[in-house]
């Protein structure tokens, strides 16, 4: 059901004076202020349950070369007020549907002394706000170029900050916790080595950024809907504690080139006193625009295994040869050199993993270094760098094509780009048609390295822009696209949902390259994927890399539970199952939660939460059911505590619970853990141990009562 309503609602906007207008949110625990400075400058103020979340809060835009900016001397022409409410269906998710219930204040501004027109539009949702400016046709403001946007977030005090620091090329940061006036401090040491990468300002941070008051109030900011515009991020003024939003600049230091009417994306508040609230928003998608593809029936989640591991630990090579200092496409003849023998992409190799996949009902198989150009692809700033269509030698493309059809296994393709974002789009329709030809109905791409056009940053206006072509390009041709090194997600998979994936974090490949924090999957859901599902890559079993890759001394700091816990507390609809099938086989029992847990979902709720410290989440299994249960700790051992009155009542289940073992320990005993089996009904309570850097999974299948014979209760 859909309403829209335009009126002067008593819930709505309350004209309290000249210049300042108040709108509440639909449950009325949000109280949003609009008002005019003296000087014209437009500014917001936001409060929850009687509480100030954000003080006093300016709004607008630095325009270069233009003799007015869009700051101060701005006079209330109009304003517009509404309330909508609906419940719409995502083609994938977290749940079946999802309501999109907000009210809504449009304030029309004018700027005396250029004429110019700007409006300013918030929606307050029953769990925060998003806001946006708009600038309507218009004589005098037709194109003009950003030199900053200067929206504030004004703190209310030293809030503790989950932070990872801002960077315009690369967001693979472990995140640091502190008070907002120790981010100067802690940036040097914050900022980590990266094969891109390029900061701003000892007080720079990203979004998604996760905030705690000293009151147990906790604050996501964010955007969503990034659309031709340069990615967002925050720089902090810690003397006065105000954020304000710090957009990526182009090669030529702008922030944006605009041309009216035109909409920014918008910037986002989600606010609760329960941290489960901020995990199961759906402000960002809400924000979006609805689904823009007519035929959705193409995209499936996927879950998948792939030549990946072997190659990010050192075990294998992307390379066919150690022969060649440089190659030429078009030119190299890979025929005439030696093979290194450590090529993973090899026709025989593949089909192993494509059996494996199809023993035990995965959907798909990712190759990683199957086309040439592995030996000079990073570094030295190359245009035609990959063609996305040639095989190497030992990698037989309709061979395996078919092979794979005959076990029912589909291959996903990989594109990586080296950021040579010209030589891609150059390319694209050619190597989608391939993609086609050769079964494939998914690609992962990535942007390694530095961008180029030379002196762009991976999360500029025009790179932005080029991530968005990708993937139109992509729905074109009905491919479903999983982007690594892109621009962070917003939202966007909403509007077009071949979207399925994004890495666009620290993902699990950095525990091959020395390990990240052990609380670092109990901070991901409350900041990376505010946005949209990632492509983390869990399911290491192997957390001493040296065992199988002897030049690594890598660790993964994980125990084999918490790993089995990520395929329910990072939601996606495209999961791996990332290591090496001989891994697997050595631990048959725990890989059947992998092998069971769905990707599809019809409802989620968030049991346990705190940022950084624990995670605890149950989905129900798309048309069925059963449920699955993912719980994922911290630093330290604790000791969870759930209750199954999410079950349906009456009815019997038989839970399979992964656990750590008591003396499990993420970096001393990882792979010590407990199988337990028994009833379970909505009235279970469950009790758990979590070990340091563990967490536990569990299926809940429905059963009848032949089937639960001879079990125990929970």
């Amino acid at each position: 059901m859909k309403k829209v309503i335009f009126a002067l609602c008593f819930c709505l906007a309350v004209l309290a004076n000249a210049n300042a207008q108040e709108l509440k949110s639909p449950n009325g625990n949000f109280n949003l202020k609009f008002f005019l400075e003296n000087d014209g400058t437009p500014a917001y103020s936001l409060t929850y349950k009687g509480k100030e979340v954000l003080k006093p809060s300016k709004l607008g835009l630095e325009l270069k070369d233009d003799e007015k900016s869009l700051l101060n001397d701005f006079t209330l022409t109009d304003t517009k007020t509404a309330t909508f409410d609906e419940n719409w269906t995502p083609v994938w998710g977290e749940v079946k549907t999802i309501r999109n219930h907000y009210n809504e204040l449009a304030v029309s501004l004018n700027q005396k002394g250029s004429d110019r027109q700007m409006v300013i539009r918030f929606r307050l949702f029953d769990n925060g706000l998003g806001f946006r400016y708009e600038f309507p046709q218009q004589k005098n403001l037709v194109y003009f170029i950003i030199k900053e946007e200067r929206t504030q977030f004004a703190m209310t005090g030293d809030h503790t900050a989950y932070w990872i620091p801002g960077d315009y090329d690369t967001q693979e940061y472990d995140y640091t916790v502190s008070k907002l006036s120790e981010i100067r401090g802690l940036m040097e040491k914050s900022i980590t080595a990266n094969v891109s990468q390029k900061s701003f300002s000892p007080t720079g941070v990203q979004t998604s950024l996760m905030l705690k008051t000293a009151d147990g109030i906790y604050i996501n900011l964010h955007e969503a809907a990034l659309i031709n515009y340069a990615c967002m991020h925050l720089n902090l003024d810690d003397k006065n504690m105000v954020f304000e939003s710090w957009l990526t600049p182009d090669a030529q230091g702008n922030k944006g080139h605009v041309q009216a009417p035109f909409n920014t994306p918008w910037r986002t508040v989600i606010v609760s006193d329960d941290a489960r609230d901020i995990l199961a928003s759906k402000i960002t998608l809400n924000l979006n625009e609805p689904c823009k593809l007519d035929d959705t029936s193409w995209i499936k989640p996927v879950k998948y295994i792939g030549v990946w591991w072997e190659m990010i630990t050192g075990k294998s090579t992307w390379a066919y040869t150690d022969d060649l200092p440089s190659v030429q496409l078009g030119v190299t003849d890979f025929s005439k050199v030696k093979p290194n023998g450590k090529h993973a992409a090899n026709t025989a190799h593949v089909k192993e993993y494509i059996d494996f996949a199809a023993k035990h009902g995965f959907d798909a198989v990712l190759v990683e270094g199957w086309n040439v150009g592995w030996e000079d692809w990073f570094g030295h700033s190359k245009d035609y760098v990959f063609d996305f269509v040639t095989p190497y030698p030992d990698f037989d493309v309709t061979g395996i094509r078919d092979y794979a059809k005959s076990k029912g296994v589909k291959m996903i393709m990989h594109h990586e780009t080296s950021s040579s974002v010209r030589n891609y789009e150059r390319h694209m329709d050619a190597a989608y048609k391939f993609m086609k030809d050769n079964g494939y109905d998914a690609v992962k791409s990535g942007y390694v390295g530095n961008i180029l056009p030379r002196g762009e940053n991976h999360y500029s206006q025009w790179i932005v822009n080029h991530y968005q072509y990708a993937l139109e390009k992509a729905a074109e041709y009905k491919i479903m696209v999983n982007a690594h090194e892109a621009v962070r997600p917003t939202g966007i998979c909403r509007t077009y949902p071949n979207l399925i994936g994004n890495e666009s974090a620290r993902g699990t490949e950095y525990q091959a390259f020395g390990g990240s924090k052990p609380n670092h999957v109990a901070m991901l859901p409350f900041t990376r994927l505010i946005g949209g599902p990632m492509d983390y890559t869990p399911g290491i079993f192997e957390m001493e890399i040296s065992k199988f890759s002897p030049n690594n001394n890598s660790h993964v700091n994980s125990t084999l539970a918490n790993q089995l816990a990520l395929y329910v507390t990072m939601y996606s609809p495209l999961q791996m199952a990332a290591d090496l099938p001989e891994h697997y086989n050595q631990f048959l029992d725990a890989f059947q939660f992998i092998k069971d847990v769905p990707v599809e979902w019809d409802d989620s709720k968030y049991i346990e939460a705190e940022p950084a410290e624990y995670i605890t989440a149950a989905r129900k299994e798309k048309g069925t059911n059963n449920w699955f249960v993912g719980s994922v700790g911290g630093y330290e051992a604790r000791t969870s505590t759930i209750k199954l009155d999410f079950l349906d009542k009456g009815k019997t289940y038989i839970a399979t619970v992964y656990a750590d073992a008591n003396n499990a320990h993420y970096k001393t005993n990882p792979q010590a853990y407990t199988i337990t089996k028994g009833i379970v009904t909505s009235k279970t309570k469950l009790s758990q141990f979590v070990a340091p850097g563990g967490g536990y999974a569990i299926s809940i299948i429905e059963a009848t009562k032949a089937e639960t014979k001879g079990l125990k209760k929970l």
